[in-house]
């Protein structure tokens, strides 16, 4: 019997159904119930093949009965007879097409009818030629959006250089060291370590290290995880496996007593671990996961912590997230590394959607949430009149959610519930309300939503006139990045900071994992130019009220204390610093 196929498979498998159905003019519920279960099945931890063999891939959100007979078809077949059928209507290139950003089925098959575009050549050669532009909705921008779209295609890596966001990285990362613990020995210990235990915002492999006196033990034991597809190598020292979710895993062991080495040299990063060393052997040492090589005894000492390995060194100890080779080794050595933000510290969030836009929960519902969470306080910042996709809350509306917000307030104990709101920043800097209208409410933070595509100036300036309005108390989301999705539109942040820096407008470390926006390298240079930081969890349901922690962890790779950090203040003194509103 052949070998079942990967999750990844089986999800490019009911994706690119979804996209031949959609190519096909199927009904929107059809296409989108195969690209949530891809979604699904992506995203399983074990194998899926394994449980529609078994009957179960039902089991996993959005598989059906219906999708549970395609898996099991492709599982012992190799194809999906419904697939075969749709293929054999279209040009192969076709549907390569609709795997670019900004295109999709829909446009594909729309260029396909107007001018024969049936192939990524033949979508250069359209608009090379400009003839994108004469079909109707589409123009010179998007010419040169697709232009830019196959160029990135083409630079791709063989394997695709997929990366995982952190979120998800941590949640199998978590699950595997789980499993290597579970049955080992007192003396065993497994961390992660790479660029999950930096923090960084996308993982493109899971480092995991691990100190045991049965390394072969261990190594039985991760070949037997339910989460791994496959272990390619192994040895007395590791091994190198791959997930179900089709992230690569790198296992180091050593020995009791060298846990402090080998998780700092595994964490790195490379460029921190490549500076250290150097520092290391002006003063005749040799740094590696094995200890530290003294030239005067020829010894190598192991360290069983983190600490010690530091200050062999003569230094404080660095925290994970500082590791990039960004002056922390200076900082440790004469003292001035900062007291970096912590969870705990803050004390509410400033912006959250509920029922009235895009959200999924109440007011009330939201507060006792973020009550449980521990904050003091939370703004209600639904999406004003014109953000440019789905609900949106007109100005009547608005009027009415400020006395809606004051009625929860009154219900809900131990939270201070704020009227406020999350205002489009129009092409020309100004925004969808009237300033009276804003003047009554609580917090106003505004964001670009629309018209990414900009000039540099004509969005610096926007962004600038909206930092200078008196009654914006912070911009959200400030470069509009969608990690590992979409880069940053075109914008001066230097002026952008100076401008925030004298207005006294906040900056958003918006915390939703697919943004930390700003970056943390922008977020520091924010903070270096005197903005005020702010961090919001931007949910959109209640659990996302928890995506703080991934705002946090930029902040701290940002080298942020708490006092820069204005939430970490008590709304009484936020209150105070409101700017009084512009004489008319």
């Amino acid at each position: 019997m052949a070998a079942d196929p990967s999750n990844a498979q089986i999800a490019d498998a009911l994706q690119e159904l979804g996209d031949l159905y959609e190519l096909d003019g199927a009904i929107v519920h059809r296409v989108v119930a195969y690209r949530s279960a891809a979604k699904a099945v992506r995203e399983a931890s074990v194998s899926v093949a394994a449980r529609a063999r078994e009957g179960r891939a039902s089991e996993l959100p959005g598989i059906g009965k219906t999708l549970q007979e395609k898996i099991l078809a492709l599982a012992e077949t190799g194809t999906i007879p419904a697939a075969e059928r749709l293929r054999a209507k279209f040009p192969p290139g076709l549907i390569a097409l609709t795997r670019l950003p900004g295109l999709g089925p829909k446009r594909a098959r729309l260029l396909y009818s107007e001018l024969g575009v049936d192939s990524p050549e033949a979508l250069r050669e359209a608009a090379e030629g400009q003839r994108l532009r004469s079909v109707k909705g589409l123009g010179p921008k998007f010419e040169q959006s697709m232009l830019a779209a196959l160029e990135r295609a083409g630079q791709q890596p063989p394997d695709g250089g997929g990366r995982v966001l952190l979120p998800r990285a941590m949640q199998i990362g978590e699950a595997l060291v789980a499993g290597l613990l579970d049955g080992a020995g007192e003396d065993a210990r497994v961390e992660l370590a790479g660029s999950i235990r930096r923090r960084a915002d996308s993982v493109k492999d899971i480092d995991i290290v691990a100190v045991t006196d049965d390394p072969a033990a261990l190594l039985e034991r991760l070949g037997g995880l339910e989460e791994i597809e496959r272990v390619s190598s192994s040895g007395s020292a590791g091994a190198r496996a791959r997930t179900h979710a089709g992230v690569g895993v790198d296992l180091r062991i050593a020995a009791p007593g060298a846990l402090g080495s080998l998780l700092q040299h595994f964490t790195g990063s490379g460029a921190h671990n490549t500076a250290l060393r150097e520092a290391a052997v002006r003063r005749g040492l040799h740094v590696s996961e094995y200890g530290i090589l003294d030239d005067a005894t020829g010894e190598t000492e192991p360290f069983a912590t983190e600490r010690d390995v530091y200050a062999r060194l003569g230094l404080a100890y660095i925290e994970p997230e500082l590791r990039e080779n960004r002056g922390e080794l200076a900082a440790a050595a004469d003292g001035t590394l900062p007291r970096l933000i912590e969870l705990a510290d803050i004390r509410g969030d400033l912006h959250s959607h509920t029922i009235a836009s895009d959200g999924h929960y109440t007011i009330e519902e939201m507060g006792r949430a973020a009550r449980e969470l521990g904050h003091e306080y939370l703004a209600i910042t639904d999406h004003s009149a014109s953000h440019g996709f789905g609900n949106a809350v007109s100005a009547e509306q608005l009027e009415r959610q400020i006395e809606l917000v004051a009625e929860a307030n009154e219900r809900v104990d131990g939270i201070e519930l704020l009227a406020g709101s999350e205002v489009n920043i129009l092409p020309d800097g100004s925004l969808d309300y009237d300033d009276e209208l804003l003047a009554r409410l609580d917090w106003v933070i505004a964001s670009v939503h629309t018209s990414f595509g900009a000039s540099e100036q004509a969005m610096t300036e926007r962004m600038i006139t909206a930092i200078e309005h008196p009654l914006v108390r912070a911009i959200g989301h400030p470069t509009g990045r969608k990690i590992e999705q979409r880069d940053p539109y075109a914008l001066d942040l230097e002026a952008v900071f100076a401008a925030a820096a004298r207005a006294g407008t906040m900056l958003e470390i918006n915390a939703n994992p697919d943004r930390r926006d700003l970056s943390d390298v922008h977020a520091r240079a924010a903070a270096r130019a005197g903005v005020q930081i702010l961090i919001d969890s931007d949910a959109h349901r209640t659990d996302t009220l928890g995506n703080m922690r991934w705002g946090i962890a930029t902040a701290r790779r940002a080298w942020l204390s708490a006092d820069q950090v204005a939430n970490t203040r008590p709304w009484s003194k936020l209150r105070r610093k409101r700017r009084p509103r512009p004489a008319k």
